[in-house]
């Protein structure tokens, strides 16, 4: 049987989901909310907020309609939610790196009290992969080779300061071993110098490299997640390899402006619970190589809370800056 490509599984996902988020207003609808997903139309966050809004619109009864805001690493569409009322009718689509940038650079808001979190929507973990060229399959072979050869390795991440990069400084303090930070503007050119040689190891996202691992361009050794996932179920985990206590991924999440009333909190975090329990939206979820979450209210604010302190301890301990 032909098998569809995760690239034509994204493009299709992002037509379906944009047909319905952008469908018309009819008469008698309740205002619509403004779901701000603070990246270009068409990437990787866009589409998953585009599989999200038309079910939290279904729940909520009101039209929600993806506003893509980008530039400045988020912070322009951030900053725009910070700014609005408090009365849910504008809300945040963010990733991880709403608990990052705090601690690299200052930005238009205080992110830890400009915001209400309202709920996690999923994880995304990443596969260490490496050049299929070099002499280590395992990560046990990986971290004796780096032990011999202190900062002869280097690693490519898609930027400074990303998830991928403080996965990879992350496994490198735990492992104990000298890695060399080499960052790329974006995965396509990163991944490209990884097939060619000129960098050896990189943390990438499942749905990214999972073209690269089925042509054998390049070898995965573990995912960063606590189980083996359903994209790479060949791959084990960094626990099976020796390592439980790494687990790491990006994530992404909604919130709404800081000064919500309980009541507004409530109906939204609600509606989102709803929403990320169905089973049409995790399946579209699982289909795009994510991990479905469903964290709401006061355990993803728990989350969100343990998530930046985490951030920050990698970010001090490797002194990471960006220039």
């Amino acid at each position: 049987m032909h098998k569809v490509s995760w690239f034509a599984k994204f493009a299709a996902a992002l037509a379906a989901a944009s047909a319905l988020a952008c469908a018309p207003v009819s008469a008698g609808e309740a205002p619509a909310v403004r779901l701000v997903t603070p990246y270009p139309a068409g990437g990787p966050a866009d589409v998953i907020s585009r599989v999200i809004s038309p079910a939290l619109a279904e729940e909520l009864g009101s039209p929600v309609v993806v506003d893509n805001k980008s530039g400045a690493s988020g912070t322009i569409g951030a900053a725009d939610v910070a700014r609005s009322a408090p009365d849910g009718a504008t809300l945040l689509f963010n990733t991880s790196i709403q608990v990052v940038l705090p601690h690299l650079m200052t930005l238009p808001y205080d992110s830890a009290t400009a915001f209400t979190p309202l709920a996690q929507v999923n994880d995304i973990p990443f596969v260490l992969v490496v050049n299929k060229d070099l002499p280590f399959k395992t990560v046990a072979e990986l971290v004796g080779y780096a032990k011999a050869n202190p900062g002869k390795l280097n690693f490519a991440t898609n930027s400074a300061g990303g998830a991928s990069h403080l996965a990879a400084e992350q496994f490198a303090r735990i492992a104990g071993i000298d890695i060399v930070h080499i960052p790329y503007k974006g995965s396509a050119p990163a991944l490209t110098d990884l097939v060619g040689g000129r960098v050896q190891i990189m943390f990438e996202q499942g749905p990214s490299v999972l073209p690269f691992l089925k042509s054998d361009r390049l070898r995965a050794l573990a995912v960063t997640s606590a189980r083996r996932t359903a994209i790479t179920p060949d791959v084990p985990t960094f626990g099976e390899e020796g390592y439980p206590q790494f687990v790491y991924s990006n994530w992404q999440g909604i919130w709404g402006p800081a000064g919500m009333s309980g009541e507004t909190r409530q109906r939204l975090s609600d509606a989102l619970a709803r929403t990320l329990a169905r089973a049409d939206v995790r399946k579209q979820l699982a289909d795009l190589g994510t991990e479905p979450s469903g964290l709401t209210g006061a355990e993803f604010e728990a989350f969100v809370k343990q998530q930046y302190d985490y951030a920050g301890e990698i970010i001090r301990s490797a002194d990471i800056k960006l220039n």
